[in-house]
């Protein structure tokens, strides 16, 4: 027979410098991952994301921007 677990979880204190110094941490985390699999990442999301049609009739609204 399994045991049943309350709908609310348990919080847990903590002060603001440890709550500071955890977001400090999780920040540094993830400027390192982003550092490291930032070109996976890219080219994961370039290998979905699906290749437009060259229609000469077609208006490219978002394609090139002008300088500014």
């Amino acid at each position: 027979m399994t045991r049943k677990r309350s709908a609310q979880s348990p919080e847990y204190a903590v002060s603001d410098e440890a709550a500071a110094y955890i977001a400090d941490a999780l920040m540094e985390i993830a400027l390192q991952f982003e550092a490291t699999h930032f070109a996976q990442i890219r080219r994961h999301y370039q290998s979905i994301t699906p290749e437009r049609d060259h229609d000469p009739w077609q208006l490219d609204m978002f394609g090139k921007h002008p300088p500014f």
